[in-house]
């Protein structure tokens, strides 16, 4: 801690106030979580890689960790910290985060004081911690820009609140997750090159996916795991959005049913198939039919747009290419008679 002025460490011999410029900050406790990354090994070595610091004049870097959501970036970005031996701080992205909110915030102490609470970005940068922004493509672009100089060689923040600048320790790293939605705002371009690289979380393979329902649900029938597994791999192969974390929740609300009542058992098949239907939907039970829709919906199966199609109704008996459209609309009309 090379610019801060004055740490306090609390019983458990982490830090619990710093004082800054004459600020006192209250500072927020570390993340522990005894979980572990299983599989894909490679995106780890990658995020590793993000983090070292190769001379003193080299920074390390701010990765984006990008995909669908449940598929594990919170828990990839924690299993690094865990593997440099880091205290983990999480911060929760939302709409209405404000600066302050990122920073410090003021609290009226039961004395009738002001205190100054740190938050677990500004409590990391103290600490020389990893500090995670989960979900930051939730975030507006005045919370990001309060940022900027902290995301550059810079590496400080300006609190207004408490008005102090607060430089990060050497040991500082950060990481930011983003779910691939439509519910997120568009970051500005000199924000997102200050995020970089961008690490791509996939889909686990079968084999994978099989070891993590294992590891969160060891008392789970084989059976059901493997009906479990073979349902997210359909649905992965279908480009559908299912993840690791749907087939857990999917599992133990369908185990639960099954302990419910000892003495009327509900069949394994039976309540899997209610907790498909209760977790992900009635449209998940059948996918081809769900992948087909999404497919239509995106426009997959749009017809590509003619000269003639800026002057003419695809209806107009006139259109030049009317029969050729005819033909398009036989044809699906055929495969909605297909039944899957």
């Amino acid at each position: 801690m090379t610019k801060n002025d004055d740490v306090r460490e609390n019983e458990s011999g982490r830090p619990s106030h710093v004082e800054i410029d004459g600020v006192r900050l209250k500072l927020a406790q570390p993340f522990s979580s005894p979980g572990q990354w299983i599989g894909q090994r490679e995106i780890l070595s990658q995020l590793l890689a993000c983090w070292i610091s190769l001379d003193e004049a080299d920074l390390p870097l701010t990765p984006r960790l990008v995909g669908s959501p449940g598929v594990g970036k919170t828990q990839l970005a924690i299993a690094a910290a865990l593997a440099q031996q880091r205290p983990l701080y999480i911060y929760q992205c939302t709409a209405d985060t404000r600066p302050e909110d990122l920073l410090v915030t003021p609290v009226l102490s039961q004395h009738g004081e002001i205190s100054y609470h740190a938050s677990p970005l500004v409590t990391a940068m103290v600490c020389g911690g990893v500090c995670v922004l989960d979900e930051g493509n939730r975030m507006n672009e005045k919370s990001w820009a309060s940022l900027a100089p902290l995301l550059d060689n810079r590496r400080y923040v300006e609190s207004i609140v408490a008005g102090i600048t607060i430089h990060a320790d050497r040991e500082f790293r950060a990481a930011v997750t983003m779910n691939q939605d439509e519910s997120t705002f568009e970051i500005p371009d000199y924000i997102m090159s200050r995020l970089q690289p961008t690490l791509s979380v996939g889909f686990p393979s079968k084999q994978d996916e099989m070891a993590i329902l294992q590891y969160h649900l060891p008392f789970a029938e084989p059976e059901m795991l493997a009906m479990t597994v073979e349902f997210l791999q359909r649905s992965h192969e279908l480009k559908l959005d299912f993840s690791p974390r749907d087939g857990i929740n999917l599992l133990r609300f369908a185990l639960k049913r099954i302990a419910q009542d000892p003495t009327h058992p509900v069949g394994r098949d039976q309540a899997w198939q209610e907790a498909l239907e209760k977790c992900l939907g009635d449209e998940a039970v059948d996918l081809e039919s769900l992948a087909q829709r999404r497919r239509r919906t995106l426009g997959g199966d749009a017809v590509p747009l003619g000269l003639a199609d800026l002057f003419f109704d695809p209806d107009d008996p006139m259109h030049p290419d009317r029969d050729e459209l005819d033909q398009i609309d036989d044809l699906d009309d055929d495969d909605d008679d297909i039944e899957y």
